[in-house]
């Protein structure tokens, strides 16, 4: 198998990787199957994708179909340079993630009060877990390989970083002001990171707290949606990723939570209403949405990760309409990934969840920010929403229309800054009409679980816009992945699925999806865990 070509990158405008690193770029497996072939630009697998089909007969009896239908993948092998340009640049998770690639990228080590401690990606599914690959032909013992490893995926300490701000601090006062980082590390990044300005950012008062007026001094001029701020931000892309030499650009948003634009038909339900409405500077046009626009016509990947609904009807269509990639919505950090872990083993477990009510208090200034009813109301929607298909797959326990209550509230406290504190309590029906309550505190330092979501979500996406398919029995070129990247769900509380599509909150469905894409893509099947390799006689 061929190397993947080794990516060195540097900065002009943003934080670059002048040195390579160890591992980085080339795999550590080969197939051997007649359906997967392999040359210097290309991996090309054939892919058996299995499924059974239910209908109702006349009795009402299910009967069940199994289906089979063979698809060919194609992965270019290429590692691009990739630029990460982050909408709330100067905020927490904007100045965390910023530092926590550098000092990855040059291995610093900080000493604490509870001794030294070096830099690392825990915390990402892509730089910290592993994957099964399968099990070893003489011993039997699982043989498991690094998540980055299945397919040849960008490194994170190659990403070269820029971004907006609605204020002008630099990333180095940013980072002091988030109050997340240890001192000693702060003071090995501070140099570099006083060199990183925001570019200024569009500001709609309407659509945050009031409490952030006072950060807002580093603003385009003009505080409703209009074609003069899309334009703009199409060429703050084209500008950084030119002054890069970067290859591809992919947008993130880690900015305050804005209120719910409402959905008014003519306004923001299809492509073109949106365009006219942001034309005519209509006032439920949001400054994420008018984000969002502007990467879809620039082609540039863009992922919400706040709770708001960027993606009005008439952004998705505007997406599929210019085959650009959107995803989100909201950052699955800390609280809700326990939830949806919690209340996936104890569905399944034939345990009936009759109520959750989960409470937390934060510092920080998203914390600050949601102390709005407005913005409030947008992380409730994302956060409540989050049992939904594990409730309505088991008719055993809850009758149709039945659900869980489910209850959740956010309170602002300054003194604990970025250390949330959450308290979740879930009460259950159990045997015989007994109950069980598991009470869960969960300190989280918010911003450093949110940080690795970012690299994950930056790389997972980049990987997918170098993966097309189609059936094999299909004429024609090979097609892009649907314009909503549906497997980004893992790292997403209110995950965005195509139109039509269901949503899909179960943790363990979530990765196995991200695992199983991945696999078809290098001609492997689904690993099975029957293990009856080892129950035969």
């Amino acid at each position: 198998m061929a190397p993947h070509a080794q990516v060195s990158t540097g900065s002009s405008n943003g934080a670059g990787h002048a040195n390579g690193h160890a591992g980085a770029a080339r795999s550590t497996f080969v197939v051997n199957s007649p359906n997967v072939t392999y040359t210097d630009a290309e991996i090309k697998s054939k892919y058996t994708y299995r499924t059974t089909s239910v209908e109702t007969n006349a009795s009402g009896d299910f009967v069940a179909t199994p289906k089979e239908v063979l698809y060919d993948f194609k992965v270019d092998r290429k590692i691009p340079k990739v630029g990460m340009m982050l909408v709330g640049w100067g905020g927490n998770n904007g100045t965390t993630v910023t530092a926590g690639i550098l000092a990855n990228r040059r291995s610093i080590v900080w000493d604490t009060k509870e001794g030294p401690r070096e830099a690392n990606y825990y915390g990402s599914v892509v730089m910290g877990s592993t994957m099964k690959l399968g099990t070893d032909a003489k011993t039997n013992k699982e043989i498991n390989i690094p998540f980055h490893n299945v397919l040849p995926m960008v490194h994170p300490n190659d990403l070269v970083i820029g971004g907006w701000d609605i204020s002008k601090m630099n990333l180095a006062q940013a980072m002091d002001r988030a109050q997340v980082l240890e001192p000693a590390l702060k003071a090995q990044v501070k140099k570099e990171m006083a060199e990183m300005v925001p570019l200024p950012s569009i500001y709609y008062p309407d659509f945050i707290a009031a409490n952030q007026e006072d950060r807002a001094d580093n603003v385009i001029e003009g505080s409703k949606a209009s074609l003069a701020h899309v334009e703009q931000l199409r060429k703050d892309i084209c500008d950084f990723k030119a002054n890069n030499n970067l290859d591809k650009v992919i947008v993130m948003w880690t900015a305050n939570t804005e209120r719910y634009a409402d959905i008014i038909p003519g306004v923001n339900d299809t492509a073109d209403n949106l365009l006219k409405a942001i034309e005519q500077g209509h006032e439920e046009v949001s400054p994420s949405t008018v984000f969002a626009v502007a990467c879809i016509l620039e082609k540039a990947p863009f992922i919400n990760g706040s709770p708001q609904n960027t993606f009005v009807p008439g952004a998705i269509e505007l997406a599929e309409k210019h085959n650009a990639y959107i995803g989100g919505d909201d950052f699955k950090s800390g609280q809700t990934k326990m939830k949806s872990a919690l209340v996936d083993f104890l569905i399944n477990a034939g345990i009936k969840l009759t109520s959750i009510a989960s409470y937390n208090h934060l510092g920080n200034n998203d914390g600050k920010n949601l102390s709005s009813q407005k913005q409030f109301r947008s992380k409730e929607i994302s956060k409540s929403n989050v049992v939904d298909d594990m409730v309505e797959a088991n008719s055993v326990l809850y009758k149709k229309g039945e659900h869980p209550d489910h209850c959740v509230v956010i309170k602002y406290m300054p003194a604990v800054a970025d250390n949330k504190r959450a308290l979740d309590e879930y009460y259950a029906e159990i045997f015989l009409g007994g109950h069980q309550t598991i009470s869960l505190f969960n300190i989280c330092e918010d911003s450093l679980l949110a940080s690795p979501l970012i690299i994950d979500l930056v790389v997972i996406a980049e990987m997918m816009t170098r993966i097309q398919w189609k059936a094999s029995d299909a004429e024609g070129d090979y097609k892009n992945f649907h314009s909503v990247l549906s497997v980004l769900s893992y790292m997403l509380k209110a995950p965005l699925t195509p139109p039509g599509t269901p949503v899909v909150n179960a943790l363990a469905k979530q990765r196995a999806a991200l695992t199983n894409i991945f696999r078809a893509c290098v001609g492997l099947e689904p690993e099975s865990d029957m293990t009856l390799e080892h129950k035969l006689l």
